[in-house]
């Protein structure tokens, strides 16, 4: 692939250029493919073929949205949104705690799609050295140069899993002993009153709706932050922040007490 075919952005645009994107095994989020009335070409099909094969996320896309996204406007039905650095597996960041000898700290972003809400999470998520984020495949803004500029620089150091089903994650998190945490306003106990300093996922719902209902109900606890305006809710990358620093405050104190 000509380096000329991917932009600073991260998208790749034509039939070919996203062929031979594929062939060389690029980490890309999602791939955007146009259809014709009703039926797509044999070209475009490889395409969401491989794509498929390769677990990468296939959207059909009208003609208005290909041009929405394109730099070029030649994108012959075809759009790829190639990720800034490479995923890993939610074992990897399991691993990452074990071989640090601490409990896992996680954060589960469900369904963020707002790439400078995504950034600002894995940014506070490397400061405050937690083992990783995870994001769903769909619904979900992916590693593009949006996310990158948004975490500092913060995707290149941090673990972040990218998984087909979140709910399905929760439940095999579960069995390897961590503690599911779903963030809401309306949660039963305050973030002051929850012990987050064993292995822990947080939980981030969307900018919008928040968890989904099938996540919330695989949560082990529903936790809020305490509110004492008239305002309800905090972006979504404020409340990731302020539970990661009330887990981060917790871990130290008990640290400290293990010492003396």
């Amino acid at each position: 692939m000509d380096n000329n075919d991917l932009h600073d952005d991260g998208i790749i645009e034509g039939r070919n250029a996203v062929t031979e994107a594929l062939r060389a095994g690029v980490t890309i989020d999602k791939i955007f493919i146009a259809k014709s009335d009703g039926e797509t070409d044999s070209t475009l099909r490889y395409i969401a073929s491989t794509a498929r094969d390769a677990g990468i996320a296939v959207v059909d896309a009208d003609k208005r949205k290909l041009d929405s996204i394109s730099l070029t406007h030649m994108h012959q039905g075809v759009i790829a949104q190639a990720a800034c650095t490479e995923y890993v597996s939610v074992a990897e960041i399991l691993q990452t705690a074990t071989k640090s000898g601490e409990h896992p700290l996680i954060v589960i972003c469900d369904e963020i799609t707002d790439p400078h809400n995504l950034g600002a999470i894995i940014r506070t998520c490397e400061a405050v050295g937690a083992h990783g984020v995870i994001i769903p495949k769909r619904r979900s803004a992916g590693l593009n140069a949006t996310v990158a500029r948004a975490s500092a620089g913060a995707v290149y150091h941090t673990n972040i899993a990218r998984v087909t089903n979140i709910s399905a994650t929760i439940t095999e998190l579960k069995k390897s002993g961590v503690w599911i945490y779903g963030s809401s306003y309306e949660g039963k106990v305050s973030m002051w009153d929850c012990d987050l300093t064993g292995p822990a996922a947080l939980v981030i719902g969307s900018e919008g709706s928040g968890i989904s209902r099938n996540v919330e109900k695989n949560c082990d606890f529903s936790i809020s932050i305490p509110m004492f305006g008239k305002v309800s809710s905090l972006n979504a990358s404020v409340s990731a922040a302020l539970l990661l620093y009330e887990a981060l405050r917790q871990r130290s104190i008990a640290s400290l007490g293990h010492q003396r």
